[in-house]
């Protein structure tokens, strides 16, 4: 077996940030780097700074000025079949097998700012990204493959995964739809919340800050809207003591709005 690293970031346009993200892999070394809203085409990525930052092994889901998912790897990667959650023309999802291990990238529908399908379309393409992926990840429940799922899910699912639960109820992100939907994919696929296998449920936890919020830190208005999940035949690869959020990544000259998440684990091979 061997030890890996791996981490996922909502970076909110890769080439734009791409001097942070040679910094994170040198500062962390990740081997396996899992981006969401890279906002570029497949051709337009650059390759060559992620080769020289040691993770040679790309695959991307592109997609112009918006969305977009890559995984970039100090390992070969097989490229998978990726499951049929979004019923848009949009790259919001990649599937990889790396080191014997599935990888699910995924970019959930952010969902607009009315929590109600019947108004809202934003609202109803999200929820309905989330009805398949329960449907997808429930018929791989007792599955032997270990897979890890990662990405913006764009749900914080618990109480202390945003600033205040009582104010937020009715925000899209922590709705009770949306955090029941969570909640059905984690256990009828089997998942492990690898974030709250390490931290306590009434232990507040936050990956994602505003960028409306001038004093971002001191506010610490935050949601936990970046996920790892593990199925059971990956759990016992996982450490999840390992388990972080980077949130000083959060700050600095040109930040992304989400802070980089990482968790260490076992090859399945």
């Amino acid at each position: 077996m061997t030890d890996l690293r791996l981490t996922s970031w909502n970076i909110n346009s890769v080439r734009l940030r791409m001097p942070r993200v040679a910094d994170f892999i040198a500062r962390e070394k990740p081997d396996i780097l899992c981006l969401q809203e890279i906002k570029c085409r497949e051709a337009e990525y650059p390759l060559k700074a992620f080769e020289e930052a040691g993770l040679p092994y790309v695959e991307i889901a592109g997609q112009k000025g918006m969305h977009g998912v890559a995984i970039g790897s100090r390992y070969p990667l097989e490229r998978l079949e990726t499951p049929d959650f979004c019923i848009r023309e949009e790259a919001r999802a990649i599937s990889v097998r790396v080191a014997g291990v599935e990888v699910h990238n995924l970019y959930v529908p952010a969902g607009g700012d009315e929590p109600d399908p019947t108004i809202n379309d934003k609202f109803a393409h999200k929820l309905e990204f989330l009805a398949r992926m329960e449907k997808t990840y429930s018929a791989r429940s007792n599955d032997s493959q270990p897979l890890i799922v990662v990405g913006d899910i764009n749900v914080a699912p618990r109480e202390h995964d945003v600033w205040s639960h009582k104010q937020l109820l009715k925000v899209v992100s922590h709705t009770p739809i949306e955090t029941q939907a969570v909640d059905r994919i984690l256990k009828e696929g089997g998942f492990a919340d690898i974030a709250r296998v390490k931290h306590e449920d009434k232990e507040k936890l936050y990956s994602w800050w505003s960028y409306r919020a001038k004093d971002w830190e001191k506010s610490n208005r935050g949601r936990r809207l970046d996920h790892i999940w593990a199925n059971r035949a990956a759990t016992p690869l996982t450490d999840p003591a390992s388990y972080e959020i980077h949130k000083d990544d959060r700050g600095g000259e040109k930040p992304s709005d989400h802070a980089p998440v990482t968790i260490n684990l076992k090859s399945a091979v």
